[in-house]
């Protein structure tokens, strides 16, 4: 399959501080791709040199076979876009909106308006003020604004800031839904790591500038050979005795109902056989999966995100 959007060694220097250290990546049609990294890392000048709002100081962005540097009006007419709250005119309905982003941008027929009121899900309130509309309402009426000229690219910068947990989910839902049925491929920023886990199949992490890597959700979270095990016992004080003469080595913590610690599989069955010959009653071994929030604090050193 052929990427939509490449990244070759994209860099950005203002003055004489070099902000984007030879970025390169791909995303391919039909992925959610996330786009994370701490504060000031450069994920927002990234994405503002992908749109054409920053000029390049070195490298390619090119989308679509179409390097932006060379022929912006084409590369950029495949990316559609939205950051945090889409901005719409309130005192109109949802498809008065529509019809007039859709004046923009030549080939915007009303039966495309349709198709996209449509696909976001809101035919049976499109006619109503916007006015009247939740924050998730108009997320979805922003998602298709972004859509009527049929992008190849959609760009979502905190799509879910300010939802509930219900228009997070939603929005996380179409999301999917879009890059599944529609093959678009979708880049999303968020400092939501429990939501990028779950909407996005690969991720990138940008740290000082540079690219620390691009992943599958699954191989980022699962890289690491050490697990985290939670033990649920009887007596939680004879059993952390024990293991802190037998396992001196272990991080161990204890919980309401046992103790947890991080070990290799293969240590499992020896650390319950310690315990059971020291008549430790064992009711729950259960592995705990390591979280995106875990190993992006692992990578980054603990910093926030943007």
């Amino acid at each position: 399959m052929q990427p939509v959007l490449q990244l070759k060694n994209v860099k950005k220097t203002i003055g004489r501080k070099e902000i984007i250290k030879g970025i390169t990546f791909d995303v391919f049609p039909g992925e959610v791709f996330g786009f994370l990294g701490p504060n000031g890392a450069g994920k927002t000048t990234t994405i503002r040199m992908l749109v054409g709002l920053m000029s390049i100081t070195d490298g390619e962005v090119i989308i679509k076979g179409t390097d932006i540097a060379k022929n912006f009006e084409k590369a950029v007419a495949n990316i559609g876009g939205i950051v945090e709250n889409p901005e719409m005119y309130k005192f109109l309905t949802g498809y008065q909106n529509l019809v007039h982003y859709g004046r923009m941008v030549n080939g915007v027929t009303k039966e495309r308006i349709l198709e996209v009121t449509k696909l976001v899900g809101l035919e049976k309130r499109i006619n109503e003020k916007v006015k009247t509309y939740s924050l998730g309402m108009r997320q979805r009426l922003g998602i298709a604004q972004a859509l009527l000229h049929s992008p190849s690219i959609l760009i979502l910068d905190e799509p879910t800031n300010g939802l509930d947990p219900a228009g997070i989910r939603e929005v996380r839902d179409y999301v999917r839904k879009l890059a599944r049925e529609e093959g678009l491929a979708v880049i999303v920023s968020s400092h939501l790591l429990s939501e990028m886990e779950m909407m996005c199949d690969r991720i990138g992490i940008i740290q000082n500038g540079e690219l620390v890597g691009v992943q599958k959700v699954t191989d980022f979270v699962g890289e690491d050979t050490r697990i985290r095990v939670q033990f649920q016992v009887g007596d939680v004080v004879k059993a952390l005795s024990i293991l802190s003469n037998e396992y001196s080595s272990l991080e161990i913590n204890q919980t309401e109902k046992g103790f947890e610690l991080m070990t290799d599989h293969d240590m499992i069955p020896q650390i319950n056989a310690s315990l059971v010959k020291n008549e430790i009653q064992v009711y729950g071994i259960v592995q705990l999966s390591k979280s995106l929030e875990d190993r992006f604090l692992e990578v980054t050193g603990g910093s926030g995100i943007e």
